[in-house]
């Protein structure tokens, strides 16, 4: 289970399956979590299942089960009626394992597999609201993609219709019954796929309104009653929808700063205010202290998440009145990174040996500064190239210059 949970979280369906292959048979597994707002399907397994399942169909599933309870059935999963074993967690996250017709759960296995996900489904939740820059990272190139994708099929699909509705309208056709179902059939399937797009929204944004709630509710834990006075500001309930990645972003950046002030004695006041004005969001946080923050400290650790997702922050100290911390994140990412996409499929170790190969090392170094053979580092570099589509390592060189990526710890960072 520790293999399971430390490794990188697109992969942890995988590592699940892998443990779960020696306890019960199964297919393919799927992980279904509103937590991911750019993957909220972590796969494993069959392609027949894996390529086709979709979010509807595990929405549905989902809310047919109890949370803390599980069922074994006929479900359809994948555009087809399958055996299945599914698991929706207290944490509202869902487990599915495809079964064969002759596989049998039985009772004890049923239990073990349960708790064993209750601890995948809680790391799945910590690590997100986390929101480290390379789950950030992860979660913007995912849902970027998502979003293009699903424009495309929006499109296409109702350019499609569209010319179906405009033919079968025509006076030239004779029968009219047949016109006439056909005309609702089509005008269904425009509706179906709209309401696709919009569900497919709903997942992975968040209301900037909502977002703000949230962040009260989990700095209750950071700000305790009678120790100063917090004073919220609220963004416009009118305000764009922030992406899942900025929403999580902008509430680790706020936690982050309210720590940092918190531990700076002569505290007395604090002050939390978001804005909103379509393209950005705007964090300040200011406190009434003895403004003597460490400047460099507090940079250090609010710069891994503004960088991932392209933001900036000011930082001002005023002794004997007072910090004030203003952020600000783009809620669009950057334009014109043609890497960016298949960068996102590099599992942790894959992108840290780019970053070695963009700095011109050799495989020897490599695994010297690594703590790995030669034969896992020519492992490394055979998968992050056939997952960029490239045929050499100066190539993949070139990909990790042009994105920036540079070895941990190197004297450029």
């Amino acid at each position: 289970m520790r293999d399971v949970i430390a490794g990188a979280l697109p992969d942890i369906a995988a590592r699940f399956s892998r443990l779960l292959k020696d306890i019960t048979a199964h297919d393919a597994l799927v992980i279904f979590t509103h937590e991911c707002t750019g993957r909220p399907r972590k796969v494993s397994g069959s392609r027949d299942v894996i390529d086709r399942v979709t979010i509807a169909e595990l929405e549905e599933l989902r809310q047919s089960i109890c949370p803390g309870q599980h069922v074994t059935d006929v479900r359809r999963i994948a555009g087809t009626d399958r055996r299945i074993w599914a698991r929706r967690d207290v944490s509202d996250t869902l487990l599915v394992l495809v079964l064969r017709q002759s596989d049998v759960i039985e009772p004890d296995t049923a239990e073990r597999v349960a708790a064993m996900f209750g601890l995948v489904a809680t790391s799945i939740q910590q690590q997100v609201s986390q929101a480290s820059p390379d789950y950030l990272a992860e979660s913007r190139a995912a849902s970027s993609e998502r979003a293009r994708t699903t424009a495309q099929l929006t499109e296409m699909h109702e350019a499609t219709l569209s010319s179906i509705l405009s033919t079968l309208r025509s006076h030239h056709l004779d029968d009219r019954r047949a016109r006439l179902i056909a005309l609702e059939s089509a005008s269904d399937a425009l509706i179906a796929a709209r309401s696709a797009s919009a569900a497919d929204r709903d997942l992975s944004e968040e209301a900037v309104s909502t977002a703000f709630a949230r962040l009260r509710t989990e700095l209750d834990t950071l700000v305790h009653p009678g120790e100063f006075d917090v004073e919220f500001v609220e963004p416009p309930v009118d305000g764009r929808p922030l992406p899942g990645e900025i929403a999580y972003g902008a509430r680790a950046l706020v936690r982050t700063i309210v720590l940092a002030f918190n531990a700076r004695p002569g505290l007395t006041r604090l002050r939390i205010a978001w804005d909103c004005d379509g393209e950005n969001v705007s964090i300040e946080v200011r406190d009434q202290s003895s403004g003597n923050v460490d400047h460099s400290a507090l940079r250090r650790q609010l710069a891994g998440r503004l960088h991932t997702l392209g933001g900036h922050a000011e930082i001002e100290t005023i002794p004997g009145w007072g910090n004030r911390v203003v952020a600000t994140i783009p809620l669009d990412p950057p334009a014109g990174n043609p890497d960016e996409r298949m960068l996102s499929t590099l599992n942790p170790r894959e992108y840290e040996v780019l970053g070695h190969l963009a700095a011109g090392r050799r495989n020897k170094a490599i695994a010297a500064d690594l703590g790995i053979s030669e034969s896992t580092v020519k492992f490394h570099v055979a998968s992050l190239l056939r997952k960029l589509e490239l045929t050499n390592r100066a190539e993949a060189g070139a990909v990790g210059i042009r994105a920036g990526i540079i070895p941990r710890g190197s004297a450029q960072r």
